[in-house]
């Protein structure tokens, strides 16, 4: 059930910012488990959430849009998130994310540009190169599991290091040769 209900979320939220005409891009787990699927449906691991990208200039529509249509916005401690609902928990929201900037100020590069997706069925989803190096800068553990699951089925491999900065390229060169990939 909370699979389906995540899953829920992500199309409410596509279907609510197309409505409105605000860019956005399906980042984040959501955007792996796509990518992913396109290869093996079998290979896909789930997210608990759901991220988007969205230019900070476009936040007021995305709020008015997001609002008219039962989420509540909500900003804490520097993230900004559309609420499920007024009794929903950040952990059950739709997290936002601003394309060029950095979300952590130590970050290797800034987020890229919404334009850097693709309209794959029901929503938008960052390209696989801009979701790789988005990868690539968190680094954190799930973002590790995530590229190795995206070299698993093949979407990503050696030659990809040349599209990355040096620090990029050498985290994705620690995750290629992690023994079990």
């Amino acid at each position: 059930m909370a699979i389906e209900r995540i899953r829920l979320r992500l199309h409410r939220t596509a279907k609510t910012l197309d409505a409105a005409e605000v860019p956005y891009s399906v980042i984040g787990g959501n955007a792996v488990a796509e990518w992913v699927g396109r290869v093996d449906e079998g290979a896909v691991r789930f997210t608990r959430d759901v991220d988007i990208l969205i230019q900070r200039e476009d936040l007021p529509a995305a709020i008015a849009a997001m609002e008219a249509n039962g989420f509540v916005y909500h900003s804490v401690y520097g993230g900004d998130m559309f609420l499920d609902g007024p009794d929903s928990k950040p952990s059950e929201a739709v997290h936002i994310i601003f394309a060029g900037e950095k979300v952590k100020p130590d970050d290797l590069q800034v987020t890229p540009a919404v334009r850097e997706s693709e309209r794959e069925g029901q929503f938008t989803v960052i390209s696989l190169e801009a979701l790789v190096g988005m990868k690539l800068t968190s680094f954190r553990r799930k973002d590790q599991t995530h590229l190795e699951d995206m070299i698993s089925v093949g979407l990503i491999d050696r030659t990809w290091m040349s599209k990355y900065q040096p620090g990029l390229a050498q985290r994705l060169a620690e995750i290629l040769d992690t023994p079990e990939n």
